[in-house]
């Protein structure tokens, strides 16, 4: 058996945005796992990663969208004709141009949460269970607006059972890792992701670093039966929910 921390929180109005999308900001139905394990380091200050899997699961009630103002500026020298904003620098004796204008944002209405974190160091689930109920400062997960109103943080035994041969995934949507699905029916039924999880900065040249993302495929799989691979254990906790580790 294995200990993890249970997170249930809601958010009202919420963009978990997909980074290739600029002019209309898409969002992912769940948080990314690089979200959630962002947000659990705020929570608790942690300066270094952190080592942990994750499980996310969630529902939202609707789709909206929103107005947003949107800047561009590529440090071109400015021009009237082509700027809006004028953006002096005294130290170049010079000025730059940017762009204002209007761009529209995807919002998740009324969005319910079941997150479990399991660090692979059981010495942090205390620290990550008093951070997550008692944070340093308020908790947001998305956009920095987005507030998260936790529900509920507590300590759960996870426990392995054999897979049957179709699961019911109930009252949540789920992120589930590709590697333990098999069914033929689910790519026409739910979307497939590849979700960033963790990073490390690689030197690209002197002085110069990037962020290199460890990635995971996974399918959104929503509320309903999906088959498993029956070789896979797979893992509930005491309330008999599915998780999902990755």
């Amino acid at each position: 058996m294995v200990k993890a921390i249970k997170l249930q929180a809601y958010q009202n109005l919420v963009n978990y945005r997909k980074p290739t999308s600029f002019q209309l900001k898409e969002t992912y139905p769940l948080p990314p796992y690089s979200t959630v394990i962002g947000m659990v380091h705020a929570a608790c200050g942690f300066t270094e990663y952190v080592p942990m899997q994750v499980s996310v699961q969630g529902r939202y009630f609707s789709k909206v969208n929103d107005l947003w103002t949107r800047y561009e500026f590529a440090g071109a020298k400015y021009e009237a004709v082509r700027h809006n904003i004028k953006l002096d620098s005294r130290e170049e004796g010079t000025s730059y141009g940017a762009i204002r204008g209007v761009s529209t944002a995807e919002l998740l209405v009324d969005v319910d949460l079941v997150i479990h974190i399991v660090p692979d160091d059981p010495a942090y689930l205390d620290i990550i269970e008093q951070g997550l109920a008692s944070p340093m400062e308020f908790l947001s997960l998305g956009r920095r607006e987005d507030l998260l109103q936790v529900k509920k943080v507590e300590q759960t035994e996870l426990v392995s059972f054999e897979s049957e041969e179709s699961i019911p995934i109930q009252n949540f949507d789920a992120y589930i890792p590709a590697h333990i699905i098999e069914d033929e029916d689910l790519d026409k039924r739910s979307t497939v992701y590849t979700l960033n999880k963790v990073y490390k900065l690689v030197e690209v040249k002197k002085d110069t670093f990037i962020r290199q993302w460890d990635r995971v495929r996974v399918y959104h799989a929503s509320s309903g039966f999906v088959t498993l691979n029956e070789e896979m254990d797979l893992i509930k906790d005491e309330d008999e929910q599915l998780v999902f580790l990755v």
